[in-house]
């Protein structure tokens, strides 16, 4: 299943980098029900008005692997939610 946000492809990309160093894939948590496209839409636009790009670029380059999300950002709490193989 291809997802993407034409409209918000940085915050996308955003979102779903952070989300893959924590072990979470946003594609896999929506079609095992783990998430709803409305939830992941949210998260996607909480990014897009981020306004920690600069940051979270920095974060996301020397980051490979991580248990937490970086404090700045808005969507951690509901991706650490998902857990890591979601």
């Amino acid at each position: 299943m291809m997802m993407g946000y034409v409209d918000a492809p940085r915050a996308w990309g955003y979102t779903r980098g952070m989300a893959r160093v924590l072990g979470v894939n946003l594609t896999s948590a929506v079609v095992e029900g783990w998430l709803s496209r409305e939830e992941l839409a949210d998260l996607v636009q909480r990014c897009e008005d981020c306004v920690c790009t600069e940051k979270c670029t920095a974060w996301l380059a020397r980051t490979v692997t991580a248990e937490a999300a970086p404090a700045f950002c808005p969507n951690k709490a509901a991706i650490e939610a998902l857990g890591p193989e979601h």
